[in-house]
């Protein structure tokens, strides 16, 4: 699997996003990110390169985290919206959308969200390259440490999440079958 941590990232825009892709990942190889872009490019054609639209790119995009090949990935489109919701058919795929750093650092580090969705009719490109740099940076549990249970609480939504299957749930009277319980209230963050 290609990680984070030896900075690989697959991406993928339809034409609405390219833009703001375009803008990240100038702004990720300049850092050293190897980057895999699966959507639109430079020398892409919107009359004859249908394979290009949101949903299309989304799936394609999902297909790499859901097979293993990719650790995290960033898609954008014109809102986020319906590229995040295409990722999100493939499984294994968590995707979020997000417009602004803390939502980024949310979506991985209480999320564990491993499609990262922005839209470029609503983030700017020096925002994306800060949500991008945010997203990046972390991973699940990370920057709450003072939170008691904060990895574990989260960590079993995800892994609930992940062997979710609906008609099992269906069939339950619409219960999840818990894999434990991990209590969690809202705390605030003590003073230095």
């Amino acid at each position: 699997m290609k990680t984070v941590k030896d900075k690989y990232l697959v991406v993928g825009a339809d034409f609405a996003g390219y833009p703001l892709k375009e803008a990240v990942c100038a702004h990720l190889r300049e850092k050293g990110w190897k980057i895999t872009d699966l959507g639109v490019t430079a020398d892409s054609d919107p009359d004859k390169d249908t394979d290009l639209m949101f949903h299309r790119i989304g799936l394609r995009v999902g297909a790499e985290i859901a097979e293993g090949n990719f650790e995290r990935a960033l898609v954008f489109c014109g809102t986020g919206m319906g590229i995040h919701i295409a990722a999100s058919k493939c499984p294994h795929v968590h995707a979020g959308v997000v417009e602004s750093v803390p939502a980024a650092l949310r979506a991985i580090t209480g999320n564990g969200v491993n499609v990262l969705a922005m839209g470029a009719f609503y983030v700017a490109p020096a925002m994306g390259c800060d949500i991008a740099d945010a997203y990046l940076g972390a991973e699940l549990g990370s920057g709450y440490e003072w939170w008691k249970n904060f990895y574990e609480f989260h960590k079993l939504a995800i892994d609930e999440l992940e062997a979710f299957d609906y008609q099992e749930y269906k069939n339950n009277n619409f219960k999840v079958n818990k894999l434990g319980d991990y209590p969690l209230k809202l705390e605030t963050k003590p003073e230095d």
